[in-house]
């Protein structure tokens, strides 16, 4: 009996200095749901499948495997569970070697070739072929799996090299042109087409000025309009799917003129490359982070001043660029910069943010060799599933640590809060309020004490429903963690439930936990929390 007293309390010990090791931190959020700041589009989460062959290597390992457009094994129950997972989850067939692709369709008079190794190639590949038989069976893989899917064009075919990676003259469209005529003849659906991968600006590998550029998409629009004659929806376009450049970007708008390009694509990187020893250091530093929203704000801007009927997307992100960093890229720690970006890219208005990648790669929201989710994967369903298109201003004290953003909640009344904790010491409580203009309505006759809870809640939140008992009130907790308090955990916990695949190679169910709506918002250092408040009521959001 002494032996279990005694162990007891060295327990209460163990836990007590656990628990006074944490500094505790508290912060206050204001909500602003009368009106919405910005909106996603229905399909905000985008992931994209590269061209890059198996042996594609970076820092002395070669992370590909056969996940490719032209490789990847679409047979795979584990692929085809996860994008039916998203229900309509947007895809965008594109990359670095995009540019380089032939299609074995129509006129060709190019021999149509695997990539092969290349000195003089780009990226020191040569160009290679996508034959209408494994496009015939992507787009079976496509409509099976409700995928929305994005195509990048090759955008260098006909031009010539001048030297220091610039590329001259008029684009030869007669490939795309025979390729785009033969995607509408099998009936297959694409949501939209991009021209190009990354020659905007001073390129990458490549470049063509803005205003041959500009020239271009003016044909493109053409042939599509052209070919989609009396079909409907028509695909939108997109350009140029590369790194923001302030005066290019200008040109190409100024020059393509009114309601030719849609959306203007460009592509973040902003960890470095994928060997960089201090990427995690940098993904939990809020000062790297926010460096990114000057690019956010300044594309704003370029679309406002001089193009307002195009909207902007972030064509690719992978954090660390050359295949993303091992053991980084794929584990929890990359949610806090990845969940971070795509808040902070809805706020600036951005419609579509695609993940480089779904699967190949180290950053990848499947592990390329097995098929199996990495943590990024459950951080991108949760977003797709809690968080609505309408997003929300969120104002207060906090430290710089805590990173929050609000939506309207989708497909249900109420907002959704998602809280970062990138501190490695500090747990934070959280007073979350409402600011929805609407009155908490009492249909039961209440004694004084209760007349007095209520009009609290009605000064610090907004309700809808009809009821105010602390029964009914409640709100929804997604609290995620790495396994073992491991940031280079590839087991993500939610609510301290390990997220794995079933035994039939299922993507477990994302169940909540129910708090009442007065216990306290605690979120522990380094982890992220998703809360859903059915019960606010949200003007801005109807």
């Amino acid at each position: 009996m002494g032996f279990q007293i005694s162990l007891f309390f060295v327990l209460l010990l163990v836990f007590s200095t656990s628990i006074l090791a944490q500094d505790l931190d508290d912060a206050r959020l204001v909500i602003d749901a009368n009106t919405t700041i910005a909106e996603t589009d229905d399909n905000y989460i985008c992931a994209t499948i590269d061209w890059w062959p198996h042996d594609k290597c970076n820092y002395n390992q070669c992370p590909w495997n056969f996940s490719s457009v032209i490789n990847l094994d679409l047979s795979h129950p584990f692929l085809a569970n996860a994008i039916q997972a998203f229900k309509n989850l947007r895809l965008r067939l594109g990359g670095s070697l995009q540019d380089q692709v032939l299609y074995d369709v129509g006129n060709l008079k190019t021999p149509c070739k695997q990539f092969g190794k290349d000195k003089s190639g780009l990226f020191g590949f040569s160009k290679g072929c996508l034959h209408m038989k494994r496009w015939d069976e992507l787009n079976k893989f496509f409509k099976r799996t409700g995928a929305v899917v994005t195509f990048g064009l090759n955008a260098l075919h006909g031009r010539h090299h001048s030297g220091r990676g610039s590329w001259k003259g008029d684009w030869d469209s007669s490939n795309a042109h025979d390729f785009i005529k033969y995607t509408i003849s099998k009936g297959y659906r694409i949501d939209s087409w991009e021209f190009g991968n990354e020659l905007s600006g001073k390129g990458v590998g490549a470049s063509v000025g803005a205003k041959q550029y500009g020239k271009d998409l003016i044909h493109l629009n053409s042939i599509i309009d052209e070919l989609y004659t009396d079909i409907e929806p028509k695909p939108i376009l997109l350009a140029p799917g590369g790194f923001y450049d302030k005066s290019w970007f200008e040109q190409l708008l100024q020059v393509s003129g009114p309601r030719v390009v849609n959306a203007l694509t460009h592509h973040i990187y902003n960890l470095g490359p994928g060997n960089d020893h201090n990427l995690i250091k940098k993904i939990l530093d809020p000062d790297h982070l926010n460096k990114i929203s000057a690019t956010f704000r300044n594309l704003s801007l370029t679309i406002r001043m001089n193009g307002p009927w195009a909207s902007a997307w972030v064509g690719e992100s992978g954090g660390a660029y050359n295949s993303g960093g091992p053991n980084v890229s794929d584990t929890f720690v990359d949610s806090f910069w990845y969940l971070d970006q795509l808040g902070m890219a809805a706020k600036y208005d951005t419609k579509v943010y695609c993940r480089q990648t779904f699967i190949g790669g180290n950053y990848g929201l499947l592990n390329a060799s097995t098929f199996v989710p990495n943590p990024d994967f459950y951080s991108a369903l949760l977003w797709h599933r809690l968080m609505g298109k309408g997003v929300l201003d969120v104002n207060g004290h906090r430290s710089s640590y805590l990173r929050s953003y609000a939506h309207c909640s989708k497909e249900r009344a109420g907002v959704t809060l998602l809280l970062i904790n990138l501190s490695n010491q500090t747990m934070f409580k959280v007073d979350a309020k409402c600011t929805g203009n609407t009155e908490l309505h009492l249909k039961e006759r209440v004694d004084n004490r209760k007349m007095y809870f209520a009009h609290g809640l009605k000064r610090s939140f907004s309700w809808i429903g009809n009821k105010a008992s602390d029964e009914r009130l409640f709100r929804e907790e997604y609290h995620l963690t790495p396994e073992a308090e491991n940031l280079q955990s590839k087991i993500m916990l939610l609510n301290g439930q390990a997220l794995q695949l079933t035994e039939r190679g299922d993507v477990p169910n994302l169940s909540p936990v129910r708090r009442g709506i007065n216990s306290p918002i605690n979120i522990t250092p380094l982890s992220i929390k998703f809360i859903v408040f059915p019960n606010f009521n949200s003007p801005g959001c109807k």
